[in-house]
This record gives C-alpha cells, structure tokens and sequence, in this order.
C-alpha cells in the first residue's frame, strides 16, 4: 500500500477515533458521580483530553511509515 493511500485511510481512521472518543466523552461525562465533584471532573477532562492520544499513536505510525 502506498503511503498516499494509508494517508487516507488513516486519515478516515483518525477522525472516526475523535468522533467516537468525543462521543463517549461526552456521555461519562454526564454520569451523576462525575457530575455532582468538580475535583473528579477535573481529573476526568485531564484524562479524557490526552487519553485519545495513545489509540491515534498507532495509526499515525503506521501512516507514516515508508513504501516497502
């Protein structure tokens, strides 16, 4: 595969990950427990804003890898 077209599809693959993550985010984020403590808020936003990046380190490696 070319790198141009594991560009795309990684591309594709990145985007669907912050949709659903977002998603996700979103929905923990409303549960009561969390709602009701600012401090457990605080940590979960930490967590939730930088945890999406470990799932995206993956494929922005395998995007960026050369032709063989």
């Amino acid at each position: 595969m070319s790198i141009r077209t594991r560009k795309f599809f990684g591309t594709i693959a990145l985007l669907m990950l912050v949709v659903v993550w977002s998603l996700l985010g979103m929905t923990a984020a409303q549960m009561p427990w969390l709602a009701n403590s600012g401090m457990l808020q605080a940590v979960f936003y930490v967590v939730a804003g930088i945890g999406w990046v470990l799932p995206a380190m993956p494929i922005v490696s395998w995007m960026a890898r050369p032709d063989a």
